[in-house]
């Protein structure tokens, strides 16, 4: 079998993981997998933004707007640092070569979102997460000390005592290889391909949180799955288009089959979300209505450009129609349980994005945060991967036997496992959402 080292492997090409690997000193030989093309990860997916500090006067409404949000379940360290940094990870961004949508004068243009209760999201059009992932990937392929390997899948640990000393990967064409590294970070997104109704990739199965509950490591939160209120409707299996919540906060109404409004469209995602389910469920619909009447058709066109041509294309016109919408898996704010450094309980193991659980979204995660906690907590988590000297010689150590699993054995056991630790944390309201499997 082959072997391989290198002192740092990055598993997903998400915006945690590219931002992670940037961050790294570069003269570190880093190694990074995705399961599928390096592009497709949910962080090229996002639409509305990325939040930040506007200015100093804004920490505290911020703050309280995160908290409230995640139902004050929220760590008020991971919450503190994440919108202190935020002014920095912009200017980082910008460096990178990210272009942010601006104003007639060429200042930055701020966009809401539901549950802020100011303009602080930056945003590129409707294509934010696209944006910023595609300049990353720029980025890192101009590293000569970065290697990227798309449809390489992480199927194990090689773990030792509790200490991570690399992984085992599988090739498309069903190869393994042995990877050791000095230290491991898992950048492997949440679980919504394990469902029928998801905004995410369906290749994104929580392969990490199944690893962590074979190798003992401290999961956090599993249960806490949000739902994102607004995906267009459709009979189709796959993955759901989601309209982003900037168009509820640019002035876009929630209406029932009666054409009236049934909730404030400006609340927290699972309020928001619960209403829709409660009011589809009273009147025995499977959708309700998105009006965006109140808006000029250039403005629509303008501001969600994306988002207008995928429902003309589906036969709705955003600037005339009642659009068709339902709530869909969106969101995991659980995960591997991380300090702020995106250290885990396992030596030599990292974790960060949304495969992360370090304490700021709470019990649900406010609009935009994740784009912007996934840099934070990436570049924390670079900086304390700097600071670990542990070495091991790899001559004297031998991986635990490999499974002998299919790819397709092995996905059923990981899906098991990890729907399994969600339903034994709480067979209420986010199992309700995401009971749906495939």
């Amino acid at each position: 079998m082959i072997k391989l080292t290198y002192d740092v492997v990055i598993v997903g090409t998400g915006a945690a993981g590219l931002f992670a690997a940037l961050s790294l000193n570069e003269k570190k030989q880093i190694l990074m997998i995705s399961k599928d093309s390096v592009e497709n990860s949910d962080s090229y997916l996002a639409q509305g933004g990325i939040s930040t500090l506007k200015d100093p006067t804004d920490y505290k409404a911020y703050f309280e707007d995160t908290m409230r949000a995640g139902h004050y379940e929220n760590k008020e360290e991971s919450v503190k640092i994440m919108i202190e940094d935020s002014p920095q990870m912009i200017e980082d961004l910008i460096q990178y070569g990210v272009e942010f949508d601006r104003n007639d004068k060429g200042e930055l243009s701020f966009t809401r979102e539901a549950a802020h209760s100011t303009f602080r999201i930056l945003h590129h059009e409707d294509l934010t997460g696209k944006e910023i992932t595609s300049k990353l990937i720029d980025r890192v392929r101009e590293k000569k000390n970065i290697s990227m390997k798309p449809y390489t899948t992480m199927i194990d640990l090689i773990s030792k005592q509790n200490r991570c000393h690399g992984i085992i990967v599988e090739k498309r064409n069903g190869e393994r290889q042995v990877v050791f590294a000095k230290q491991v970070v898992l950048a492997t997104g949440g679980l919504g391909g394990l469902f029928k109704h998801s905004t995410n990739f369906s290749h994104i199965t929580g392969d990490s949180f199944a690893l962590a509950l074979k190798h003992r490591i401290v999961l956090e939160h599993m249960n806490y799955i949000q739902i994102h209120p607004t995906t267009l409707y459709t009979q189709e299996r796959g993955r759901s288009f989601l309209i982003s919540e900037s168009v509820r906060g640019e002035g876009a109404v929630l209406l029932n089959k009666n054409h009236r409004r049934f909730v404030n469209e400006l609340l927290p995602r699972d309020t928001v979300a619960n209403a829709i389910q409660m009011e589809m469920e009273r009147l025995g619909t499977d959708y309700v209505y998105l009006s965006m009447r109140s808006m000029e058709k250039k403005k629509i066109q303008a501001r969600f450009p994306n988002i207008y041509k995928r429902c003309l294309e589906e036969g709705y016109d955003l600037a005339s129609d009642l659009v068709p919408v339902t709530p869909a898996q969106h969101y995991v704010m659980g995960g591997i349980q991380t300090n702020v450094n995106g250290e885990t309980s396992m030596v030599g193991l990292y974790a960060v994005g949304e495969t992360a659980c370090n304490g700021v979204h709470g019990a649900n995660r406010l609009a935009s945060n994740s784009l912007l906690e996934s840099l934070v907590f990436a570049k924390r988590t670079a900086y304390q991967i700097e600071k670990d000297r542990s070495d091991f010689d790899t001559e004297e150590f031998e991986p635990e036997v490999l499974d002998t699993m299919s790819k397709e054995e092995r996905e059923l056991v990981f899906k098991k496992m990890i729907l399994e630790e969600i339903r034994r944390k709480d067979e209420g309201f986010y199992v309700k959402w995401c009971n749906d499997e495939n």
